[in-house]
């Protein structure tokens, strides 16, 4: 059993691995481990960063590299990819509407759980540099909630209301996104 996971572990850590940062409609951590042929990869960051509010956002997916066996031409110093992948993800965003309502302050929030996708290309440099381009929708079931805070009379009342809907944000909001990892 001893050797079995000793045998795990160097396989693991023998493996090509790419860790960075991806930028977009998301600020991101982002972390790569080469399974074989392919990929996993795990992001976490903040989707919509430049908007009043606060989200958080985590993926993971499974990427085939060069799937349908088409690949790009050989260039002389590093290599091109197209990948794509399947996964899953789970965010929450809150955003902030109390400067454009008519309530002293209000906010929406969407709790999400969803299935991902990936669909990008990526140029390996000769160094252990790499660059990536790519769309990652997510979809899924999500719980969103509306806050109102009213001032009537001099008390504060609070409105809440909270309900099922299908997230479909993902498929713009914090999809499109430009990486840089370092390979290693």
């Amino acid at each position: 059993m001893a050797i079995l996971a000793t045998v795990g572990i160097a396989s693991a850590v023998a493996q090509p691995r790419a860790i960075g940062g991806q930028l977009g409609n998301a600020l991101e951590f982002s972390y790569e481990h080469t399974l074989g042929n392919n990929f996993v990869s795990v992001d976490a960051g903040f989707p919509g960063w430049f908007i009043e509010g606060v989200s958080f956002e985590a993926v993971s997916t499974y990427n085939w590299l060069n799937p349908f066996g088409v690949d790009f031409p050989t260039v002389s110093q590093g290599d091109w990819n197209w990948y794509m992948g399947v996964g899953a993800g789970i965010g929450d965003r809150i955003w902030n509407y109390s400067s454009w309502t008519t309530y002293d302050k209000e906010w929406k929030n969407w709790f999400y759980v969803g299935a991902a996708g990936r669909f990008g290309v990526e140029y390996n440099f000769w160094f252990p540099l790499q660059l990536s381009a790519e769309w990652r929708p997510i979809v899924g079931p999500c719980f969103y909630t509306d806050t109102r805070i009213v001032n009537t009379g001099g008390s504060k009342v609070v409105y809440s209301d909270t309900y099922p809907e299908f997230y479909t944000k993902g498929l713009y909001m914090s999809s499109f996104l430009i990486g840089v990892r370092y390979k290693f």
